[in-house]
C-alpha cells in the first residue's frame, strides 16, 4: 500500500528526535542520518494500520539499527588509524537535540560521547534513552526486549562506568568564555607555566586525524607534557602555514555543549578543540582534525555569523 501524505508527515514529526537519539548512540552525524533514513524505509514498508504507537515503533526500529551499527563499529575501531573521537557538532546544530536539562547537555557533551565508547551497546542505549530523552524504564525495556528491572540495572552500570571517567560539571557561558580566553592566552604565551596553571595534574590531550592528517597515535598524558604539546601546537611556523594552505583563524564556539575552539582556514573548519573543564581545572583537550568528521561543522560555520577570530596564526 502506498504511503499517504499523513504517513510521511507522521514520520517527519519524529525525525528530529530520531536524529538526536541516533547521533548520541553513534557519535557520527552521517551515520545517524543514515540510520534515520533506514528507519524511514522500514516505516514505508510496514503495515502502518497495525502500528498502534508510531513514536514507540520508530524509536525501537532506530535503536536496534544503531545497536547493530555499534556492534560492527567496534570491529572497525580496531583498524582505525590513531585515536578515534566522535564527530563534533557546533552548538546550533539541530542534531544535538534537547538541551534543557543538565542530563540532556551532558549526554551530548564531547567528553561523555567519548567516554560512552567504553559502554556496551545496550548500556549506551539505555543511558541515552533514559538520561537524554526521559523514556521510562518500562518503554526502554520494551524497545530492547528486556525486563524493566534489567533496564534499571543496565542504567546503573552505565552511570558507574561514565562516573569513573569524568566528574559532572556545569559551566555557565560566562565561565566558559573566560576559560577559553585564558586557554588561548596560555597557549600562545610561549610559557609552559601559564598553561600548567590551567591543567589538572592528570590532564590528557587526544587527537583524531583518522590517518588523513598528522596526529599523535597515542594520548599525551600529564600536565607538563600536555602544556608543552599545546605550546607547540599553537606556535606559528611557515611549515604549518604551507601545510594548511593559508593562515589559520581560531574562534571560540561551544561544541556539543562544552567550551571549544574552532580552527578554520579560508572558512573551512580544519580542527575543533573541545576543552573538558572541571572545578579542579582543564582535565582534557580533545582535538578532532579528521576532515571526514568536520564537513557538517564547516557547513554550519559558513552559514553562521561567526564574528571576528580570537586569534590568527600566520
Amino acid at each position: 500500500m502506498a504511503m499517504t501524505a499523513e504517513d510521511v508527515s507522521r514520520f517527519e514529526r519524529s525525525r528530529g528526535r530520531l536524529e538526536a537519539i541516533a547521533y548520541r548512540l553513534l557519535g557520527s552525524a552521517s551515520e545517524a542520518e543514515d540510520a534515520v533514513q533506514e528507519t524511514f524505509l522500514r516505516w514505508q514498508a510496514a503495515d502502518l494500520d497495525r502500528i498502534e504507537v508510531p513514536e514507540a515503533w520508530l524509536t525501537k526500529v532506530l535503536t536496534n539499527l544503531c545497536l547493530n551499527q555499534l556492534t560492527s563499529a567496534r570491529a572497525r575501531r580496531e583498524t582505525y588509524v590513531g585515536q578515534w573521537l566522535p564527530e563534533p557538532l557546533l552548538d546550533g546544530d539541530p542534531l544535538l537535540g534537547p538541551a534543557d536539562t543538565v542530563e540532556q547537555r551532558e549526554s551530548v557533551s564531547y567528553a561523555v560521547l567519548t567516554l560512552m565508547e567504553r559502554l556496551a551497546p545496550n548500556e549506551r542505549a539505555v543511558y541515552v534513552l533514559r538520561e537524554a530523552f526521559d523514556y521510562p524504564h518500562r518503554e526502554i525495556a520494551a524497545i530492547l526486549e528486556i525486563s524493566e528491572s534489567a533496564s534499571q540495572q543496565v542504567l546503573h552500570r552505565a552511570k558507574q562506568h561514565l562516573a569513573a571517567g569524568r566528574a559532572r560539571t556545569e559551566v555557565d557561558e560566562t565561565t566558559a568564555r573566560r576559560i577559553v580566553d585564558e586557554f588561548i592566552a596560555a597557549a600562545t604565551s610561549g610559557q609552559t607555566d601559564s598553561m600548567l596553571r590551567l591543567l589538572t595534574a592528570d590532564a590528557v590531550s587526544v587527537g583524531d586525524g583518522g590517518g588523513r592528517v598528522p596526529a599523535r597515535t597515542a594520548a599525551v598524558e600529564g600536565a607538563l607534557a600536555v602544556a608543552r604539546f599545546l605550546r607547540g601546537l599553537f606556535k606559528p611556523s611557515e611549515a604549518k602555514r604551507l601545510y594548511v594552505g593559508g593562515r589559520a583563524e581560531v574562534y571560540a564556539w561551544p561544541v556539543n555543549s562544552e567550551p571549544a575552539l574552532v580552527v578554520t582556514v579560508n572558512d573551512e573548519v580544519i580542527g575543533v578543540l573541545c576543552i573538558d573543564v572541571t572545578a579542579d581545572g582543564i582535565t582534557a583537550v580533545r582535538t578532532q582534525a579528521n576532515p571526514d568528521k568536520l564537513t557538517r561543522a564547516t557547513e554550519l560555520f559558513a552559514a553562521s555569523d561567526h564574528g571576528e577570530p580570537l586569534l590568527t596564526i600566520l
